[in-house]
């Protein structure tokens, strides 16, 4: 099963994903689901961050909102991500996921329907990521912050909720094949933490037995 049409979509995402105001203590998923005897550390020590999985209508499909970050950024430099970043001190994750996207593109808040929430992703470099779903305005227009956004760019929504195109891919990390997911489109090599949450989102609605 995979996204057929916007109405159906919705349907699933508003009963299937978590309310915005959900928290997780723990991730649910991580970039160690691919590699099994590369468990993650005994003692979870993670940062918070949000994220915002911005989906634009695009006649029948969605196209979903995607940076690349710069290379001089110190963390996933160079790296396709979601707008997004980590969570300030008494900030929810879903106040954190708005401000970033308004700081990194010019996402006003006021104009995102949200959806709900996905899985809380854990990353190899430490960050516990809440994904927020939600919809744009169709006339969104980026203004991209150029120190922490080298470009701006769309992908749509079918192709990446389309298991045909969730790729396993191996590259070498800390001495060792490390497993990933990855969803090359367009030129535009979608992988690692960003391929996970969408891999999660789909799971979370699409997934093995679903109908």
């Amino acid at each position: 099963m995979a996204f057929t049409t916007k109405t159906d979509f919705e349907a699933r995402a508003l009963s299937r994903l978590a309310p915005v105001d959900a928290v997780f203590e723990k991730p649910l998923r991580t970039d160690y689901d691919l590699n099994l005897d590369w468990p993650p550390p005994s003692v979870l020590d993670f940062r918070r961050a949000a994220v915002l999985v911005g989906l634009i209508e695009r006649g029948d499909d969605y196209n979903v909102l995607l940076t690349l970050r710069p290379d001089t950024m110190a963390s996933h430099a160079g790296q396709v991500a979601f707008p997004g970043g980590r969570i300030e001190t008494d900030e929810t994750p879903l106040a954190a996921a708005l401000r970033e996207s308004r700081e990194e593109v010019g996402v006003d808040p006021a104009t995102v329907r949200l959806l709900g929430q996905g899985d809380t992703y854990l990353t190899v470099s430490g960050f516990a990521i809440s994904p927020f779903v939600g919809i744009l305005p169709h006339d969104f227009t980026p203004v991209p912050d150029p120190r922490e956004v080298a470009d701006v760019f769309e992908t749509p929504f079918s192709f990446l909720m389309d298991a045909a195109n969730h790729q396993r891919h191996e590259k070498e990390f800390r001495g060792a094949l490390r497993a990933y997911y990855a969803m090359p489109h367009n030129g535009r090599y979608i992988w690692g933490a960003t391929a996970g949450m969408l891999k999660s989102l789909y799971d979370r609605l699409y997934g093995v037995g679903e109908k």
